[in-house]
């Protein structure tokens, strides 16, 4: 039966209805891609699968079916035709629209974004934790997400500082080093240095010459630097001092993470109030050409304040794994270093536990302010524990206040990733960044490139996403890291 367009549609609608009618064509089904053989293929699985339910199926056709056994017969089904031994990429055709596309191709561009950076000066304090982030981190507060991610950076300028150089002079103290940092409002004034109590034995760099700084005694460990740039001292309200430090790098670090005994804190008047060994031992032993990381950071701190009498100041110190844990062990030294010290707070990722609950008790009084980003699954976390008992000068405690993230909520990351990525700060920064709140755990507009991430962490991102990467001509060679924009910045 034919269908008479032109005495059924009217003139004006004429030409849209020809137009569409062009698109009502039989389309090839995808079967017809397949070649001979694989189609010989699919049929004789199809003859064997309903050869082999021929008895079942009729016997459940007099029978009422649950909802349960239809999805097991279809699942069967499917299964029994084996159509991705036929075409593999029928397996999972997951696609993104246009949008989502172009999203993916902005984030894994080199062009850095951030959050909004809002005027802070009536509530710097607030952002500095006077409150004890009280109300602002579920939701996240965009303006401290945006100081959240900003000093992970200067910690991740601290590890590639290291990186770069991680060689130490054994006859003589250290040359100045030059560190790029992530902010140009902020320079450099000082090289922190962190020492073991311990050695190796000469005959294991006797044995791996090349690897001399793996088992060397000082290390560097991070800076200090200050904001020196008029109109964001006038946006943040007040001049800022960073304390950035890095996580483990030598095998003697390692060694001190280990010896997790809890001591007595040294000058305390409290027997009580213990921290783990080996940090301690980072924090306070003197190198052979450096003096110990306590010295240093009291020693710059003091002659920082004494240079910017009577400006408003305030004293953020940051890090992650290792240098999170040592973050609190100067928080604790320079809180008290000079009559009136500024306000002091500590971001701290992925960090241990360092003392016990005299020792948190002995923070709380200094009035030190501690925010503490937490992912569920990372296992640093989590360690050291209890040893002793359940006296409390033996068990380990947590300090301050915590932000908690989570991987599994991460829409590009594997929920299986591994224990590395867990701990990766690049991984701590991007789940930052996405995070909105517990109800709502990533943002769709999060802004936060991946290209580290990806060159990173590739075996922990979802192949959905890696292969988008190579689909949108975006090699290996494009994925490296982002080198800072900014001009290196001498340092004391």
């Amino acid at each position: 039966m034919q269908i008479g367009v032109n005495s059924t549609v009217p003139a004006q609608n004429l030409l849209v209805f020809q137009t569409k009618r062009a698109s009502f064509k039989c389309r090839k089904s995808p079967l017809n891609s397949l070649s001979t053989e694989s189609t010989r293929k699919h049929l004789s699985n199809l003859e064997k699968l309903l050869q082999k339910t021929n008895q079942t199926d009729s016997d459940q056709v007099t029978k009422p079916l649950t909802n349960g056994s239809i999805s097991i017969k279809r699942k069967g089904l499917l299964e029994g035709l084996k159509l991705w031994d036929i075409k593999p990429e029928m397996k999972a055709a997951e696609e993104m629209s246009p949008s989502h596309l172009n999203r993916l191709q902005r984030l894994l561009s080199k062009t850095m974004e951030y959050s909004p950076r809002n005027n802070l000066g009536s509530r710097w304090r607030e952002y500095h934790g006077c409150n004890d982030w009280s109300g602002l981190l579920d939701p996240l507060d965009e303006n401290l997400r945006r100081e959240v991610v900003r000093y992970g950076e200067f910690v991740q300028a601290a590890y590639h500082g290291f990186h770069s150089n991680p060689a130490m002079p054994v006859d003589e103290a250290p040359l100045p080093r030059h560190v790029a940092l992530p902010d140009r409002s902020y320079k450099v004034t000082k090289s922190l240095y962190a020492t073991s109590s311990v050695g190796l034995p000469k005959w294991v760099d006797d044995m791996a010459p090349n690897l001399g700084w793996m088992t060397q005694r000082s290390s560097w460990i991070g800076f200090v630097a200050v904001c020196d740039d008029r109109r964001e001292i006038q946006r943040m309200g007040r001049r800022d001092i960073v304390i950035a430090l890095r996580g483990t790098a030598t095998c003697l670090e390692w060694t001190e993470n280990f010896r997790a005994q809890l001591v007595r804190i040294p000058g305390s008047d409290d027997s009580n109030q213990r921290v783990e060994c080996g940090f301690l031992s980072l924090h306070e032993t003197r190198g052979a050409h450096v003096p110990s990381l306590a010295e240093s950071v009291v020693q710059e701190v003091q002659r920082l304040i004494e240079m910017y009498k009577g400006e408003t100041l305030s004293i953020t110190i940051t890090g992650h794994s290792l240098g999170a844990a040592l973050s609190l062990l100067v928080a604790d030294e320079i809180s008290s270093c000079a009559p009136h010290v500024p306000p002091v707070a500590v971001f701290s990722f992925g960090g241990p536990r360092v003392g016990n609950k005299s020792f948190v008790q002995r923070l709380n009084k200094k009035n030190v302010k501690v925010l503490r980003i937490v992912n569920n699954q990372d296992l640093i976390t989590r360690v050291p524990g209890v040893f002793i008992g359940d006296n409390n000068s033996w068990a380990y405690t947590h300090v301050g206040t915590e932000l908690r993230v989570d991987t599994k909520m991460s829409p590009y990351l594997k929920p299986d990733a591994d224990i590395a990525c867990c701990h990766d700060l690049e991984a701590y920064l991007h789940l930052v960044d996405g995070f909105s709140s517990s109800n709502c755990p990533f943002r769709s507009n999060a802004k936060r490139s991946l290209v580290k991430l990806v060159n990173e962490q590739k075996s922990n991102v979802k192949q959905l996403y890696t292969h988008k990467a190579l689909s949108l001509n975006l090699d290996r060679d494009r994925l490296n890291v982002p080198i800072p924009s900014c001009l290196p910045s001498p340092s004391r």
